[in-house]
């Protein structure tokens, strides 16, 4: 039979890293792909460990701790900056995996529709991953690497996600299609942070999910908004500007289609500023 251990501490999780586990977080991704046949394989379950739960906020932005749900974050007074990914969280899944899903498992299980991902890096996130030689931060740009793959080590755990604090007042939103409202994979989002002042762009951050095997930001745009009016961004969205996009064709949209939805959802979600 398999072990299972509920450590009560961070310390105590990461000594037992020193041997092979398959970490338990909210469960919502681990149950489902086990449906059917038995579990096999040793399982820490993280969820006991008080300091990994919880936001909170500094002078130099916010810690938001890994097994935080996104019924918790939803619920959390946060500034406008974190609309968007409030928004977010109210599209994964149903209302019972909001209150069960963690932020990180999000991140950690590496999907490439992964709805937390694009609002996360229209945030400027990096994760704090921890391990028994200490720990490191990586800018979410550069954790997860492909399609279920990420920079984690073996030994380590993804312990926090640090949000800077921008130079400016800042807004947030995200857009997501699917092909119901709720308990779907994505078709494409699309996740936008803007530093305004005087009405106008004084930095963008836009990142597009579904559309390759990582989301990706869009550099490109992002230089074309700023500076620019906030009640004429739309227009400021052109489809040579998703030059890092790859999407596939598969059973929930065509290659083609998705591109052509992402141009409509950075419209949408741009002109929505404006309101």
């Amino acid at each position: 039979m398999p072990d299972y251990l509920r450590p009560t501490s961070l310390d105590e999780a990461l000594q037992a890293l020193a041997r092979p586990w398959t970490v338990l977080a909210g469960g919502t991704d681990f149950y489902p792909a086990r449906v059917g046949r038995a579990i096999d394989e040793n399982v820490l379950d993280i969820g006991g460990i008080a300091v990994l739960r919880g936001i909170s906020a500094a002078t130099d932005g916010w810690r938001l701790g890994a097994t935080t749900t996104w019924s918790e974050l939803v619920e959390a007074e946060l500034p406008p900056l974190f609309d968007g990914l409030k928004q977010a969280a109210r599209e994964v899944g149903g209302r019972q995996i909001q209150n069960t899903g963690t932020i990180a498992g999000n991140l950690c299980n590496a999907s490439p529709a992964a709805d937390g991902v694009p609002p996360l890096l229209a945030l400027d996130a990096e994760v704090e991953l921890a391990g028994r030689a200490g720990s490191r931060r990586l800018p979410l740009t550069s954790f997860i690497t492909g399609n279920r793959r990420t920079m984690l080590a073996p030994g380590e755990l993804l312990v926090a996600i640090h949000v800077p604090r921008p130079a400016r007042d800042a807004c947030s939103a995200f857009l997501k299609l699917g092909a119901r409202r709720y308990l779907v994979i994505s078709i494409a989002m699309a996740a936008a942070t803007l530093e305004i002042e005087d009405d106008r762009v004084a930095a963008a951050r836009i990142a597009v999910g579904a559309c390759s095997a990582v989301a990706q930001r869009l550099p490109a745009l992002e230089a074309a908004l700023a500076g620019a009016a906030v009640d004429s961004l739309a227009a400021c969205v052109e489809a040579s500007q998703l030059v890092p996009l790859s999407p596939i064709d598969d059973v929930r949209g065509s290659a083609g289609y998705r591109l052509d939805a992402v141009v409509t959802l950075l419209r949408r979600l741009l002109a929505g500023f404006a309101s």
